[in-house]
């Protein structure tokens, strides 16, 4: 049975080959070292996780970055511009890092998280982790220690609790492997702080085959049937003409509704972000049987609410 481990407890078990829950900035991921194949195939295992759905490799420092992957001048600087923090990049990989890790992709993933304790693992173990969202495969992301724990409990040695994740969604990926960049995932890293650097960038959010995670078109499922609403008036109307067990996701001024979460009463995307998992959490556990979601502005972290929404409500 899982539990709440100290870091150094944490950082023993990564190196002796276990899978171990760690708090980021962005989501707790379910970390390993990701040069063990075995310890990699357990991550997979423990999530019911496809082979097919690659893995991010997390590293502490850029010159950790050099040592796993083929880095760009161009990807340097986004690295040297947004790291630490909620930005991963796609890179030809090197060697050391198996085919597992990257379902078999020449590519791989790598991010340099914020989180201090994410980082003092890293330093500490001296092991490049490979960490998906530490939940089963399809589900709500955690932000707690207590969300992991109440997920995978059974199946992990445990998790270092290092309080709510302050971010809330999943780290932005970008494609700097060919000579077009390309987003792969919109995430917590705003797409106007990337093109500051860039310039505008295009966008492949969805594929079969992918090359990031997060590009499944069904994904985040909290339990319930989603429906998606652009604007308030038809959120609140839907509502009041629907008297099955109804769970409601909103934003700005507070609505006189039970079973209801507001992500956000100021319209402040990065509140909303760092609420979103926890809102979609709390109306899955009251046993409702729809949540009706009210779309966030398509700006900001507004564009990365709204596609975990959207792959939420499909089935």
């Amino acid at each position: 049975m899982g539990r709440v481990l100290s870091t150094g407890e944490a950082v023993k078990l990564l190196m002796d080959g276990h899978i171990v829950a760690l708090p980021t900035e962005t989501v707790y991921g379910l970390g390993a070292d990701a040069t063990n194949k075995e310890a990699v195939a357990n991550v997979f295992k423990a999530k019911n996780r496809p082979s097919f759905d690659p893995l991010i490799v997390h590293v502490p420092t850029l010159k950790a970055v050099q040592e796993v992957a083929v880095l760009s001048k161009q990807a340097e600087q986004l690295f040297l511009a947004f790291s630490p923090g909620p930005l991963t990049v796609v890179l030809p990989k090197r060697k050391c890092i198996p085919d597992l890790v990257t379902s078999g992709h020449s590519t791989v993933a790598v991010r340099i998280p914020a989180h201090p304790i994410m980082l003092q693992v890293l330093q500490a173990s001296g092991l490049y982790i490979a960490a998906p969202s530490a939940n089963p495969f399809g589900f709500t992301s955690p932000t707690t220690a207590q969300h992991v724990l109440d997920q995978l409990g059974t199946a992990i040695s445990g998790v270092v609790d290092g309080g709510p994740c302050t971010v809330g969604i999943e780290s932005t990926i970008v494609d700097m492997s060919t000579d077009v960049p390309k987003v792969l995932r919109l995430g917590g890293m705003a797409l106007e702080q990337l093109e500051h650097i860039l310039g505008p960038v295009e966008t492949q959010l969805s594929s079969s085959n992918p090359n990031a995670p997060g590009m499944l078109s069904s994904h985040y499922n909290p339990g319930a049937t989603i429906e998606l609403y652009p604007d308030r008036e038809a959120l609140v109307a839907a509502v009041s003409s629907n008297n099955d067990a109804i769970g409601v996701l909103y934003w700005g001024e507070p609505l006189p509704i039970a079973n209801s979460f507001n992500l956000s009463p100021k319209c402040v995307d990065t509140e909303a972000a760092s609420n979103l998992f926890m809102g979609l959490r709390e109306l899955g556990k009251s046993k409702v049987t729809k949540i009706y979601a009210h779309l966030f502005p398509e700006k900001g972290l507004g564009r990365a609410i709204n596609d975990r929404l959207q792959r939420a409500a499909n089935k």
